[in-house]
């Protein structure tokens, strides 16, 4: 499989999991039920995987602590998030907004001091993001951000600070990648047992009932797999264009499957949004000429939703 496929069939799988949650949301599955269903089947795939290349779950109790502080924060809660936000904003959208983990990734490592201080083109790229994310929901028009809107870019956030706890408590631990993301699904899966007690679901279709199969399989599993063959096989760079292209799919899937609204404000929100986040990524060497691509950045465009 060339780079060009392999890229086009990850940004497929990955963006259209904004698709799968609102049909899952529309035929009858409650927020709770999406997000452990997810998290399971998710959790499943890479367990058969990790068996099937030889890889042992850890045994140690303090990586499983770890790894439940970033199940926390990179699935339980941000699929949680995402679920709960599209029960009132579009597909399309929610996928923008996850165009934002690395804006907030950015003020994160400011907070923590380990991002170096801001040079004029990253300053740039951070402002032209968020006035990006404005632009999508047009505040001046409905007066306040709807809690939807705030519940996405809570996701968005969380996936930042677990990024940020993951590249200090999680790397280089001496278990097989596979093993590890597997792992971690299952303590997310554990982790959102509770929210299942918010409501079970209503009347649930088979098509919600094969949307939700699709998302933890292919959505989620599968596509924690692909992304991390890429970043084994052809580096970071190729895996984070992919987050560069996970807008386009989930607003051209948003628009061509449910009929949601294309917008040009959402539009050039977008590419507002994606310029910015292409800004913050530059790095300048000694002498104040741009550089290549910040990799601290790679993680917040290169997970899965």
């Amino acid at each position: 499989m060339t780079s060009a496929i392999r890229m086009g069939v990850l940004a497929l799988l990955w963006g259209s999991g904004f698709l799968w949650i609102k049909i899952s949301l529309d035929q009858g599955l409650t927020p709770g039920w999406i997000t452990f269903v997810r998290c399971l089947l998710g959790a499943a795939v890479l367990l058969a995987l990790a068996y099937g290349a030889g890889q042992r779950l850890p045994r140690d109790r303090g990586t499983w602590k770890r790894l439940a502080i970033a199940a926390l924060l990179c699935n339980a809660l941000p699929f949680l998030l995402f679920s709960v936000g599209e029960q009132s904003v579009d597909s399309g959208v929610a996928g923008v907004l996850n165009a934002t983990t690395p804006l907030w990734s950015l003020l994160i490592g400011l907070g923590l001091g380990t991002e170096r201080p801001l040079h004029p083109a990253r300053l740039v790229g951070l402002a032209l993001g968020f006035t990006g994310v404005l632009l999508v929901f047009a505040p001046w028009n409905t007066g306040l951000m709807t809690w939807g809107a705030l519940a996405l870019l809570g996701a968005s956030l969380s996936y930042a600070a677990a990024f940020a706890y993951m590249a200090r408590r999680l790397t280089d631990r001496g278990t097989a990648p596979l093993a590890l993301s597997a792992a971690q699904l299952l303590a997310a899966t554990a982790l959102s047992t509770p929210a299942l007690a918010a409501g079970g679901p209503a009347r649930v279709t088979a098509t919600g009932l094969l949307a939700v199969l699709v998302l933890g399989v292919f959505a989620t599993g599968l596509t924690f797999h692909l992304n991390y063959r890429m970043i084994a096989e052809e580096g970071p760079t190729s895996a984070a264009t992919v987050g560069y292209l996970l807008p386009v799919v989930s607003v051209t899937m948003g628009a061509l499957v449910l009929d949601e609204p294309l917008t040009a404000r959402v539009l050039t929100g977008m590419a507002i949004i994606l310029t910015g986040v292409g800004l913050t990524r530059v790095r300048t060497r000694p002498d104040g000429h741009g550089g290549r691509p910040d990799r601290g950045t790679r993680d917040a465009t290169s997970l899965p939703t």
